[in-house]
């Protein structure tokens, strides 16, 4: 898999979303960043001669394209058809008032499809889930920002072989991330809608970032994959043996610095001095790079200045 390159360090958080797409990266980055004002298109990666048998991809095409969305971190990557998203993995999106909400939901409505109606509940006097035109998965909220702490928070549902994992989950995620906390969880009760004790909704902090968490007992037919993963941006060798070794414990190891932890939820541990070699005028240090990475699984930046230094 190509590695994505990320925004600057400087104003990055440790943790931000990765986006699969077949070829309409660039176009969706630019959908998003139309809708939440103070949003804005970051850096552009284009594929080269090195690795061609691999991604297939012209020479010169995009292949990743990192925006801010409301203040949170995205990186989308021109793939190609192999991963499709789900709604295992959406993104929640607090507006604080009627106005934005009824906006925001029409355009991410047109060309998609409703999965929950925008209507009043009992958690939002206005909300609802739908899935754009990309087939990517928002929830939509009128309510107050401080509720959430950011505008945009990615939100897990454990379902299928995963149900009844969320709590576990989220116990593991904020022992590996520096920063983290449990903010609060509300349980299934008896008699309810799913099985007792299993969680029905939590937020959780990684690395001062909100999630959201939730188990799901209804047979929806899908669940985690490479479509969604979080990229974890490291400054250090220590740092990417750390979040390697934990996440990989009982997981799964992937090429290029992708993995997938022991509940399928995909991630990447990427070296920040990765982005600079990337950016390098010279395409001869670049493609030496991007051979060298795409031999790796786990990141070693070692062996990535020696390449790039040739």
């Amino acid at each position: 898999m190509p590695v994505l390159k990320t925004i600057d360090m400087a104003t990055q958080q440790l943790i931000t979303n990765s986006l699969w797409f077949d070829d309409q990266a660039e176009e969706a980055a630019r959908f998003y960043t139309s809708l939440i004002p103070g949003s804005s298109i970051g850096n552009i990666t284009r594929y080269g001669k090195e690795g061609y048998e691999q991604h297939q991809r012209p020479e010169g095409s995009v292949m990743t394209i990192t925006f801010n969305l409301g203040g949170v971190g995205f990186t989308a990557i021109n793939g190609g058809p192999v991963f499709k998203f789900n709604p295992s993995i959406s993104f929640f999106i607090m507006c604080e008032t009627e106005q934005e909400t009824d906006k925001l939901w029409n355009e991410l409505l047109r060309g998609g499809m409703a999965l929950m109606p925008l209507d009043k509940y009992a958690w939002s006097d206005k909300y609802g889930w739908v899935m754009d035109r990309y087939g990517l998965s928002w929830q939509v909220a009128w309510g107050k920002l401080d509720d959430v702490g950011q505008k945009i928070a990615p939100s897990l549902m454990f379902t299928g072989a995963q149900h009844g994992r969320a709590e576990e989950a989220l116990r593991l995620y904020t022992s590996i991330f520096d920063n983290s906390s449990v903010t609060g969880i509300l349980k299934y009760g008896p008699n309810e809608e799913d099985k007792e004790g299993t969680v029905k909704h939590a937020q959780i902090t990684l690395a001062g970032q909100t999630f959201m968490v939730m188990d799901s007992g209804y047979d929806h037919g899908f669940g985690f994959n490479e479509a969604i993963s979080f990229i974890v941006h490291c400054n250090t060798q220590q740092e990417i043996d750390h979040y390697w070794n934990r996440l990989t414990q009982d997981g799964e190891e992937g090429p290029c610095g992708w993995l997938k932890d022991k509940f399928g939820v995909s991630w990447q541990v990427v070296p920040a001095a990765l982005q600079k070699m990337l950016q390098d005028a010279d395409r001869t240090k670049t493609e030496r790079v991007t051979k060298a990475f795409m031999q790796m699984k786990k990141m070693d930046i070692a062996t990535l200045e020696q390449a790039f230094n040739g």
